[in-house]
């Protein structure tokens, strides 16, 4: 199955540098794959009001958009406090997103950045947001999809000597650790939108297999960050140019590269409400 994106170009032109706005605040495998991620909103239009399915701490929100979102949703207070520091809400809610206090229809777009694929129930969460948005509102989302386990550079290395066994093992060990519940095609999606009650209008894949293995063995080298997070509770201590210059040139070539593949392990969805 092949994009069906139609898509301007991403915008190069007094865009914020999204990829050091993020490495700044968080470990470098997450602030790549964001960063590239918050490319893509500045092309899409958010009416208000707008709802933010999985807001998580707000940090993704806070750097991405260039207007506070009305309300952020997330079933975590962890979290929510975070995100109420750093005010980049109108409002918080704390509720499973298939279990919400807002009416039928009051909201004008949804988005939800890299969260759907951790929840088990899914399809009652985008039944719930289909609910929450008004008649053709767009709710946009992305996930990592079926090419993500099958592109990792140390399962892929297994597979080529013959341990296809420690490939699968390796795989789902690295899928437990990055708390995956679905790694899906964008057919499986489209079934679930439209059972959900919303049509998917475009899709396009992106990050790059060899992107992905910068993510990939960022969880095992970004290891100190997650020592500092626990101890301080910030994931950068000295959140410098010069602490951060080694790293930044590492990776800010997959940022600045067209993020946009067929084989790219994430998706990227424009759906809107039936």
């Amino acid at each position: 199955m092949t994009s069906n994106d139609h898509f301007s170009p991403l915008s190069s032109h007094g865009s914020p540098d999204f990829l050091w706005l993020h490495l700044r605040d968080l470990p470098y495998f997450r602030s790549l794959v964001r960063a590239v991620e918050a490319r893509f909103y500045q092309d899409i239009d958010l009416p208000s009001p707008t709802l933010d399915v999985g807001c998580g701490d707000g940090h993704f929100a806070s750097v991405t958009f260039s207007r506070k979102l009305e309300v952020g949703l997330d079933p975590w207070e962890g979290p929510l406090r975070k995100a109420a520091r750093l005010n980049a809400y109108q409002g918080l809610t704390l509720a499973d997103g298939s279990k919400t206090p807002f009416p039928d229809a009051v909201f004008s777009s949804a988005v939800s950045n890299s969260v759907l694929e951790h929840i088990p129930h899914v399809d009652a969460v985008l039944i719930e947001t289909a609910r929450l948005l008004k008649p053709g509102a767009p709710f946009i989302f992305c996930v990592p999809n079926h090419q993500f386990l099958y592109t990792l550079s140390v399962s892929t290395a297994f597979d080529r000597i013959g341990l296809r066994l420690m490939g699968n093992a390796y795989r789902a060990f690295f899928n437990r650790i990055s708390r995956h519940q679905h790694c899906d095609p964008p057919e499986v999606w489209q079934t679930r939108l439209e059972s959900a009650g919303f049509q998917l209008e475009r899709w396009w894949h992106y990050f790059s297999p060899q992107a992905l293995h910068w993510v990939e063995w960022g969880h095992y080298f970004g290891l100190p960050s997650l020592v500092a997070h626990w101890l301080t509770g910030k994931w950068i201590l000295v959140p410098e140019r010069w602490n951060l210059t080694l790293t930044e040139r590492l990776i800010r070539r997959f940022y600045e590269q067209e993020p946009r593949c067929e084989q790219g392990v994430y998706t990227f969805y424009i759906a809107r409400r039936k």
